[in-house]
């Protein structure tokens, strides 16, 4: 529970006197708070794309979308025990191709996410100029696998935690259609500590060949620091292969940038790199959803959660005297 300070030494007033946030609701139990009564909750955060058709037919609350800095990808398992080649650009390639986007963003995100061409989303400082998604193509998919030598009757393991699994079965259809079986593998809640502390211990490979992940930033200036520094520098905790030097090189370059304009250009080749080495399966990036009381006017933010800015309108409980 919030107090606000009416003495904080600014312009800038808070427009909230109280702000209470309940931890003890389901999403479903949060959800129908907001949108089938009033006075009980006044905004839910991380609505799921499935519930937003809820949200806008309620009587009580509207939906409040933002592009949120925030990704969806795969991370490719190169270490060199697998025996599979992802290693291989060229597979790499193969399996990028083979995935449509476009029809991930409008069927299984429902309209509300926006597809990447690397890892950083198009309103961020640092996405490479010119960058666009891979379009699919079936039949260049089909000729980069054979190239790169997947081994007959061996399928793909894709592994996503059970939130994102709609994600991974869409991207497991569409890999199918390149002549390459998928296995999907459904990591339950219990065991997603587990799996976490293998990726980022790495003493032991993981047992999949791509894993579904999320991802967010917390400022929209230099994604690579908290981005593309997870999954493929030195220290990076989400890093699946053995260290890649030419990615640290260029990180190492970036963070020694103190004008702002070099070091935008070097977030950019970071970027560049990354779209060019397939170093990820880059999918897309998610809106963050609210469902919102229609009575607060509520302003998102494309990094985190914030409250600086709403305000509720006289017709709102509170003021109401409900």
């Amino acid at each position: 529970m919030l107090e606000a300070n009416q003495d904080h030494n600014t312009d800038r007033k808070a427009r909230l006197a109280r702000v209470v946030f309940r931890n003890d609701l389901t999403p479903a139990e949060a959800l129908e708070a907001v949108c089938d009564h009033d006075g009980e909750v006044d905004i839910v955060t991380e609505v799921s794309p499935d519930d937003a058709a809820r949200v806008n037919n309620s009587e009580h609350a509207q939906l409040i979308t933002i592009d949120a800095n925030r990704v969806l990808l795969g991370i490719f398992n190169r270490w060199p025990e697998r025996d599979v080649p992802l290693a291989d650009r060229r597979a790499r390639e193969a399996l990028s191709l083979a995935v449509d986007r476009e029809r991930l963003c409008a069927e299984v995100m429902h309209g509300f996410a926006t597809p990447l061409a690397s890892l950083t989303p198009a309103w961020c400082n640092g996405c490479f100029p010119g960058a666009q998604p891979r379009p699919r193509d079936i039949e260049r998919a089909r000729a980069l696998l054979a190239e790169a030598g997947w081994p007959p009757n061996r399928p793909l393991s894709l592994a996503t935690p059970a939130s994102l699994a709609g994600i991974a079965r869409a991207v497991a259809e569409d890999v199918r259609g390149i002549g390459l079986d998928v296995e999907v593998i459904e990591v339950p809640d219990e065991g997603l500590i587990a799996g976490a502390r293998m990726l980022i211990e790495k003493k032991l490979v993981p047992p999949w060949d791509v894993l579904i992940h999320a991802w967010f930033d917390l400022s929209s200036d230099l994604p690579p620091a908290v981005v593309h520094r997870e999954f493929f520098g030195i220290d990076g905790a989400f890093r699946a292969s053995p260290p890649i030097p030419e990615f640290d090189r260029l990180f190492g370059d970036l963070i020694t940038r103190i004008d702002s304009d070099e070091a935008r250009h070097a977030a950019e080749e970071i970027d560049r790199w990354c779209y060019e080495e397939v170093a990820a399966l880059s999918l897309c990036a998610p809106q963050a959803l609210y469902a919102v009381n229609r009575n607060v006017d509520f302003k998102a933010y494309r990094t985190t959660f914030e409250l600086a800015d709403t305000e509720v309108s006289g017709e709102h409980w509170s003021r109401r005297g409900d």
